[in-house]
């Protein structure tokens, strides 16, 4: 028969070894301050990024030459904004479906020039 003492005994005997990569010391950053630490936007990265000396390879925010995708850029509509499959041959706007190719047909030069212009596309209308 086991007695309860003896229970307790080898309860106390196993007890949880402390592991060698855990510092008993740690104590996480945010609860050392007071202090409470703010974000940053990214017009303050940049900005902070461009007083770093950086190397000429290295890719960051203000760079511009990033390497190009490999995938082709998707093309969205320019009314709904959705995937377009089609383009107006007359305005060389984009559109995802039937109604909004009325839609666009019905739209003034002006409209259809500022759309192109979002876009960033060349006026070849009007």
């Amino acid at each position: 028969m086991v007695t309860t003492e003896e229970v307790i005994e080898e309860k106390e005997e196993k007890k949880v070894p402390v592991h060698v990569f855990k510092n008993p010391e740690f104590q996480h950053t945010a609860f050392r301050s007071s202090k409470k630490r703010g974000w940053r936007n990214l017009k303050q990265i940049i900005s902070l990024e461009r007083t770093y000396t950086w190397p000429d390879d290295s890719v960051h925010y203000s760079s511009i030459d990033a390497p190009p995708a490999f995938t082709p850029a998707k093309k969205y509509s320019d009314v709904s904004g959705l995937p377009a499959n089609y383009t107006d041959p007359l305005t060389k706007l984009r559109f995802a479906d039937a109604s909004e190719f009325y839609r666009v047909r019905d739209l003034p030069m002006d409209i259809v020039n500022g759309l192109l212009e979002l876009r960033k596309a060349n006026s070849i209308v009007g």
